[in-house]
């Protein structure tokens, strides 16, 4: 062959159009976050996608995330800066005497905090050009924000029912003009039905009882009202959280009676309960359905199903095997072709790792209870988040512990920790934070600095701390929590204490954290200087 020359065949193979050389079929896999995003809903606003998620005591609360195609996700921001609902959000105490709170007498366990309060079940939509999110605290009432962007600001919640015992609310303007708003009661009651003013802040009577069957519909909340083709829809999950099916329930009137059926169920698969979400539909008109399911410690993680619809009912995910051609309900899938978006993007994650180096904090990051904004900084040593200490008793008491949504299955979260600034009996340090909480870090103890492993209340102490700085590391697999410290500034690493066991707690799952607390026998209370975080999946 002569130098440069090419056979003829080549040649003409190169001279092929792109579109004739056929491209694998683009997939996702289940699910899409694995990260405890719970009882998501979704919305599409033009070509963008999205979703909000429950956050119970965490503040600020309820995130806002935005895709472009469905499946990959970052975090916009949160519609409440802090939860202004009552002063236990404010985590004053009484303090429990362990880290469970299981000693304390059943009468005192929600006096002086809200774990398990807050936000529960948001739905998200938008009207007339404006971004509604409706969302329950459970001992507080039915709250509206709104806002012109997804990203912010939004408005101050607004009370659109106060008092005790909501759940699970969703608005909805009809094609008429008319306003309504259900939702559900504490205890995955009856779904009841209000007329609401036009401007969402209000509703306008005391609300109709429009379906309640203890029997067929067993654990029924999470109502998410639709209108297509004439029928009113209500997707709601029955069979309570860790199991059961997706039910959906349909009427030609808005206030029943309705009829219902099952749309997705586990079948073989390996979910148990997927359920509980927001359906929308692509640009190109492609019916798909954002749920969770529930995954132990690891929380409420979100799937994505496609939805077909037969008969004027939806049919959520693949076939069962077996079943005929009259099946109603559809078992989750494992993998899927991507959604119809009208094109490919990058996969992009929702934010993790944090250098500390800007003005604020990152969107990823959300404080247990609400913060004391005079005991933690960016600016009292730049490149550094600054904790200041509180006296508290133990971690699941302590202030301005600051938390991020674990974003995979397996991870290693690293951070590095300047303790110079503990005062005695202080600690502080990288934690899984959750009810038998886990940590690792460094206690001030007779003057020296001591390395220091915690799992239930029960401390392993390592070795004398002489340098500046360490890095403290938790790695997380299988639902359990090993941790580590280095003192060769990241070279090697020790590991420290048992195997800590992961758990669900108080609606969410296990999650980074970083803090710090005092002694409460001490007066003078130190600080802790966190240099970055660093999360690998």
């Amino acid at each position: 062959m002569r130098p440069g020359s090419l056979p003829a065949w080549i040649t003409a193979l190169a001279l092929l159009p792109l579109a004739a050389v056929a491209e694998p079929a683009a997939t996702y896999r289940n699910p899409i976050l694995h990260a405890d995003y719970s009882d998501p809903d979704v919305i599409r606003v033009g070509d963008r996608y999205y979703l909000v998620a429950s956050t119970f005591h965490f503040s600020p609360g309820l995130p806002v995330l935005e895709s472009k195609d469905l499946v990959h996700w970052t975090i916009l921001g949160h519609v409440l800066p802090s939860l202004p609902f009552a002063p236990e959000y404010d985590l004053p105490g009484p303090v429990p005497t362990d880290d469970t709170g299981s000693r304390m007498p059943r009468d005192q366990r929600t006096v002086g905090q809200r774990y398990a309060g807050g936000v529960w079940a948001p739905s998200i939509r938008h009207h007339d050009g404006r971004f509604y999110v409706y969302f329950a605290t459970p001992y507080e009432g039915i709250f509206m924000a709104t806002a012109d962007k997804p990203e912010g600001p939004w408005s101050a919640p607004v009370a659109v029912i106060a008092g005790p015992g909501y759940e699970d609310p969703c608005p909805f303007w009809d094609d008429d003009g008319q306003a309504y708003l259900v939702h559900g009661k504490v205890g995955a009651g009856p779904l009841v039905l209000h007329r609401m003013a036009l401007d969402g802040k209000s509703v306008l009577d005391a609300g109709t009882v429009i379906i309640e069957d203890a029997k067929a519909l067993p654990v029924l909340e999470g109502p998410k009202l639709y209108k297509r083709d004439g029928w009113y829809y209500i997707f709601a999950p029955t069979g309570g959280v860790e199991t059961g099916p997706q039910t959906v329930l349909r009427s030609r009137n808005i206030w029943g009676p309705y009829e219902h059926r099952s749309v997705l169920v586990p079948g073989t698969s390996r979910l148990k309960g997927p359920h509980q979400g927001g359906w929308v539909e692509t640009t190109s008109g492609q019916g798909w359905f954002v749920h969770f399911n529930s995954a132990g410690a690891y929380g409420r993680i979100v799937h994505l199903q496609p939805v077909a619809w037969k008969d004027g009912w939806p049919v959520m995910g693949e076939a069962q095997p077996g079943a005929g051609p009259d099946a109603t309900a559809g078992q989750p899938v494992a993998e899927y072709a991507l959604p119809d978006v009208g094109g490919r993007f990058p996969a992009v994650k929702p934010q993790t790792s944090d250098a500390f180096s800007g003005a604020k904090l990152g969107p990823q990051w959300e404080w247990n209870h609400n913060p004391d904004d005079t005991r933690w900084s960016l600016t009292r040593r730049p490149g550094f988040l600054r904790l200041t200490a509180a006296p508290a008793s133990n971690l699941v008491s302590a202030r301005n512990t600051l938390t991020q949504v674990l974003q995979s299955e397996r991870a290693v979260v690293t951070t590095r920790l300047d303790a110079t600034g503990l005062a005695e009996g202080q600690r502080a340090g990288l934690s899984m934070f959750g009810q038998g909480v886990s940590w690792i870090g460094v206690a001030r103890r007779q003057g020296a600095l001591r390395v220091v492993q915690s799992f239930a209340g029960a401390e392993v102490v390592g070795p004398t701390l002489k340098a500046k700085t360490l890095e403290l590391r938790v790695s997380v697999a299988d639902q359990a929590a090993r941790y580590a410290y280095s003192l060769d500034g990241g070279k090697t690493f020790v590991d420290l204490g048992a195997v800590a066991p992961l758990r669900f707690s108080w609606w969410k799952g296990a999650r980074p954290a970083l803090f710090t607390y005092g002694d409460p026998a001490q007066k003078r209370q130190g600080h802790a200087d966190f240099d970055w975080v660093k999360v690998t999946p």
